[in-house]
């Protein structure tokens, strides 16, 4: 637990997914079929990360959690007999269904035996035509929503805007969403597979059959007080200026939530991390860069995500060029 973790992909077929996690992210997807989710760092019953190279290779993240928590989480061990985040890289080529996740109270009722889900987005990639969905418009309510879903207006209901690389966007538990027309982007969020379709715009398979939805499930756990979300955006993203010789960096926080902090950090001069004392993943946005670590030295490209234990020692990490990555930290527990 004194160097960073690095887990094989997996790779999940899906019917809105498309091809640029290979050909984007470098992801050795298997056949010509369609794939919209990477699970990078995953504790879920459905799936559990295997550690890709190192002394631990081959164990999963499943058995680290069992026989190491202390060293994974830090004080908040005892919190969390699971791994508390999902950390996913997503591939929205086509629509994905208009849908909700529950929260901690609804989830018990809902879906027993699963978690709540609060998300974060991170848009690395965007078509002109992508759009994204976060949120009801003011005044929509049970009713209004109800009838839209019988005319098939679902979209009018909703929020929406054109995504740009950049983007984050929180949506807490609760909230309607959907994203797709050619989006790449990172997720982190609770470890968690509890999603409700409200709406899947119509969409049939090669057999004339459309997934199944869950309308009242879905009504049962919308926050009908939310409104609209907008995405939080950085100015200071690939297409703009490196930091300046002066700042060395750029450090802005972009969520902060009771199960996890995100920061984008940018930097052209080498860094330190980790050490904090507290879980940490590293999710490479862009540019390239070599971590020093108790192991020797990591290559750093583009879609890479490294779990940083808490009991991790701060490690260097050399920009090749300019480097932009997506921090997240377990916020400290009382």
């Amino acid at each position: 637990m004194y160097a960073p973790l690095r887990f094989q992909s997996y790779l999940r077929p899906m019917v809105w997914g498309g091809r640029q996690l290979g050909e984007v992210l470098g992801k050795a997807l298997p056949n010509g079929g369609t794939y919209g989710e990477s699970w990078e760092i995953s504790d879920h019953p459905s799936h559990a990360s295997v550690v890709a190279d190192g002394p631990r290779k081959n164990q999963t993240l499943r058995q680290l959690m069992e026989h190491e928590p202390a060293a994974l989480l830090g004080e908040a061990a005892g919190q969390y007999p699971r791994f508390p985040w999902l950390v996913k890289l997503l591939d929205a080529w086509d629509w994905l269904s208009v849908q909700v996740h529950p929260n901690e109270t609804d989830v018990v009722r809902l879906w027993p035996g699963e978690g709540s889900k609060t998300e974060a987005w991170f848009v690395l990639a965007a078509a002109p035509t992508s759009r994204v969905y976060a949120g009801l418009l003011p005044g929509v309510d049970e009713a209004r929503l109800r009838d839209a879903l019988r005319q098939g207006t679902v979209g009018d209901c909703l929020h929406q805007f054109a995504p740009r690389p950049g983007d984050c966007v929180f949506l807490p538990a609760g909230t309607v969403h959907a994203v797709g027309g050619g989006v790449l982007m990172a997720e982190v969020q609770q470890t968690s597979d509890a999603t409700f379709r409200l709406y899947d715009w119509n969409r049939r398979d090669a057999q004339g059959k459309m997934r199944q939805l869950h309308l009242e499930e879905s009504l049962a756990c919308i926050d009908w007080d939310s409104g609209p979300i907008h995405p939080i955006h950085i100015e200071s993203y690939p297409d703009s200026p490196s930091p300046s010789r002066e700042s060395n960096s750029i450090r802005q926080q972009l969520v902060c939530c009771p199960y996890f902090t995100l920061e984008y950090l940018r930097n052209h001069t080498s860094f330190t991390c980790g050490g904090a004392d507290r879980l940490q993943v590293l999710l490479v946005l862009h540019g390239r860069g070599r971590l020093e670590t108790s192991e020797g030295v990591q290559d750093l490209v583009p879609g890479d995500t490294l779990l940083l234990p808490a009991a991790l020692d701060a490690m260097t990490c050399h920009p090749v060029g300019d480097l932009g990555i997506l921090l997240s930290t377990l916020p400290a527990h009382s």
